[in-house]
C-alpha cells in the first residue's frame, strides 16, 4: 500500500506535538491536523475584551485560543490553537506525587514509578522547565496566607516553561536546542502568559516542540478538521491503513499508515464516538467515555478593591502552596485589563451543594451589600479585576470522576454531542473554601467563587482529563499502556483522554511524558521496512 503520509497526527497541544516531533525524527512523514490557527505576535489578543483574537466560538466568527463548554456537571476550560492550550495555559510543569499510579485505571499496568521519571525529565528538557525566578505581590501575599492557616513550610515557587534570561526583555539566541530553536526574551513579568505571551519568553509547544517538527518536515495543516478516518481495503482493524478525511482551510482525503488522536480530552472522546456511530471505526471499546476527571479541581480566588499593588504583576502562576496532603493551591493571574473573567465570579458562599446554596448565597450577598456596599458593588465589577484579584486555582489527588456520552440535546436535537452523566462530582472543595474565607478575612479582601458554582451546582476546570483512558483491557478503557488503542492497528491516543487518575497538579507535563513514553515504542521507519 502506497501512502500520501506515514502518519497524521490529530490536535497540536502537548501530545500532539510530541508525537509530531519524535515520528519525524523516527524517519516517517507526518502530517500534523490542528483545527485552531497559527497565533504569532501580531495576531495575539491585546486583553481578554479582544473578544475575536480570544474566544474560541467560530459559529459567532471568534477564532481565539480560549473556549469553555458547558455540561450538566462541569464548566470545562480549554484551549484551541497551533499549540493546542500551550498558548493560554499558565506555564506551569510539575511532576505529580508518586502515589497518583497506585490509583485508577493505570495501576499495575506498568512499574510507572520506576519507568516514568526517564520520560519526565526529558519533557522538562524540552519544555525549558525552570524553576520561578520572579514573585509578584500575589506570590509574596500567598505566602503570608500560607503563614495565616499555618502552612507555611508548604509554600513553594512553581516549575515553569518560561525563559528569564539575565535580565527582562534581553534578546537571547535559542538557549535550549544548541541553536536549532527560536530566538528568546527574557521574562518581563506582565502577567500575560494566559493571554498569549507576546514577548517571546513563554515555552509554548511552537516554541519547541513544533518548531522543530515543522524544521524537520512536519506538514502543517491549520484550522482544518478530521472528519473521518476509515481502515483501507479489507482490514477492519486498519493493517492496511487509513483514509482520513480533512474539512476547512485545507479540503482532501489522505491515505496513512496510522493516526495519532490528540485532540485533548473533549475532542477525543468526540471524534472518537463520532467515527464509532458512523461505523468508520465501530469496534472502538464501549468504555469510550467513561472515567472522565476534572483533576478535583475548584476556581475560587479573593479580591481586594482598590488594590494598592498592582496583583497582576509576576508570571500567570508563579507559587503554590499544600494547605493538606491531597490539596494543592496555587496563585493564578491575568495582565492588567484583562478583566473580562471577572464576570464569572460572585461572592463566595458556604452551605451544601444543592438549591439551599443559592438561598446562602442570596443571604450573604444582601449582608455584606447591607454592611460594606460600596466595596461590594467594586469586588463585582469586571473593571480592575485583573489588577486586584488573586485566583486561586485549586486541586486535589482525591480520585472521582463522570461519564461523557453521545447525545442529542433537548435543546439541539440537529446533531449530537458530548453530554455528561453519573453522580455529580464534588461541587467545590470545602478545605479550599475554608482557606479563602480565613485568609480574605486576615488580608481584607472579598473572597469569590464562580457564579455557575452557585446558581447551577457546576463547577469550572481547566483540567478534563479522562474518557478514553489506558487500562489493561478495552473493557475497561480504550487504550493499552502504550497508548494503543484496542481492536486496531496503528491508532494511539496522546493526550489528556488517557490519563488514568486525578493527579492534583496541572497535567502538561504528565501529557507530554506520557506521549513521549508511548511514541518510545514506535520502531523507526527504517527499521519497519
Amino acid at each position: 500500500m502506497e501512502f500520501d503520509v506515514d502518519y497524521i497526527v490529530i490536535g497540536s497541544g502537548f501530545g500532539g506535538s510530541v508525537s509530531t516531533l519524535r515520528l519525524v525524527e523516527k524517519g516517517y512523514d507526518v502530517a500534523l491536523v490542528e483545527m485552531g490557527k497559527r497565533f504569532t505576535k501580531t495576531n495575539m489578543p491585546k486583553s481578554t475584551w479582544s473578544l475575536k483574537n480570544w474566544l474560541w466560538l467560530p459559529f459567532l466568527g471568534m477564532k481565539g485560543f480560549f473556549g469553555m463548554r458547558f455540561f450538566k456537571h462541569v464548566v470545562v476550560l480549554h484551549g484551541n490553537a497551533f499549540g493546542g492550550g500551550s498558548i493560554t495555559y499558565a506555564n506551569t510543569l510539575l511532576v505529580p506525587p508518586e502515589h497518583i499510579w497506585d490509583q485508577g485505571t493505570w495501576a499495575g499496568l506498568h512499574n510507572w514509578k520506576e519507568v516514568m521519571p526517564a520520560y519526565y525529565s526529558k519533557a522538562q528538557k524540552m519544555l525549558g522547565v525552570t524553576t520561578n525566578k520572579i514573585f509578584g505581590p500575589a506570590d509574596f501575599r500567598l505566602k503570608e496566607m500560607a503563614k495565616i492557616v499555618g502552612m507555611e513550610k508548604s509554600f513553594y515557587p512553581t516549575e515553569v516553561g518560561v525563559f528569564f534570561g539575565n535580565s527582562p526583555g534581553e534578546k537571547h539566541p535559542d538557549p535550549y536546542f544548541d541553536g536549532e530553536g527560536p530566538e528568546r526574551t527574557g521574562c518581563i513579568a506582565c502577567g500575560g502568559c494566559m493571554v498569549g505571551c507576546q514577548h517571546g519568553a513563554k515555552n509554548s509547544l511552537d516554541m519547541n516542540y513544533l518548531y522543530l517538527a515543522e524544521k524537520k518536515g512536519a506538514k502543517v495543516f491549520t484550522e482544518t478538521k478530521v472528519t473521518d478516518v476509515t481502515p483501507l481495503g479489507n482490514s477492519p482493524d486498519g493493517s492496511l491503513g487509513y483514509e482520513v478525511t480533512l474539512k476547512g482551510v485545507t479540503n482532501k482525503k489522505l491515505k496513512v499508515k496510522g493516526v495519532v488522536f490528540a485532540c485533548s480530552s473533549l475532542g477525543t472522546q468526540e471524534l472518537l464516538f463520532t467515527l464509532k456511530e458512523r461505523g468508520s471505526l465501530p469496534h472502538i471499546s464501549n468504555a469510550l467515555g467513561d472515567k472522565v476527571r476534572t483533576n478535583a479541581e475548584s476556581l475560587i480566588g479573593v479580591r481586594y478593591p482598590d488594590s494598592p499593588v498592582d496583583l497582576s504583576e509576576g508570571i500567570a502562576i508563579g507559587s503554590g502552596i499544600y494547605i493538606d496532603e491531597h490539596t494543592h493551591i496555587e496563585a493564578t493571574r491575568y495582565p492588567a485589563g484583562s478583566d473580562s473573567m471577572g464576570l464569572l465570579t460572585t461572592v463566595l458562599t458556604k452551605g451544601k451543594p444543592d438549591i439551599t446554596r443559592i438561598v446562602t448565597w442570596v443571604t450573604t450577598f444582601l449582608k455584606l451589600f447591607i454592611t460594606k456596599p460600596i466595596v461590594t458593588f467594586k469586588s463585582l465589577r469586571p473593571g480592575g479585576f485583573a489588577r486586584e484579584s488573586m485566583i486561586f486555582l485549586c486541586m486535589q489527588t482525591l480520585d472521582g470522576h463522570l461519564r461523557m456520552r453521545f447525545k442529542r440535546r433537548w435543546f439541539w436535537p440537529f446533531k449530537k454531542s458530548l453530554v455528561t452523566e453519573g453522580p455529580k462530582v464534588p461541587t467545590f472543595i470545602p478545605a479550599a473554601n475554608e482557606f479563602a474565607t480565613k485568609a480574605a478575612a486576615a488580608t481584607g479582601g472579598i473572597p469569590l467563587t464562580s457564579i455557575t458554582e452557585i446558581l447551577f451546582n457546576i463547577p469550572m476546570t481547566a483540567h478534563c482529563i479522562g474518557g478514553a483512558v489506558m487500562a489493561s483491557s478495552a473493557e475497561e478503557g480504550v487504550c493499552d499502556l502504550k497508548n494503543r488503542i484496542f481492536n486496531y492497528q496503528n491508532l494511539y491516543i496522546c493526550d489528556g483522554s488517557v490519563l488514568g487518575s486525578n493527579l492534583g497538579v496541572n497535567p502538561s507535563l504528565t501529557i507530554t511524558a506520557i506521549s513521549e513514553f508511548a511514541m518510545s515504542h514506535i520502531p523507526d521507519k527504517t527499521t519497519t521496512l
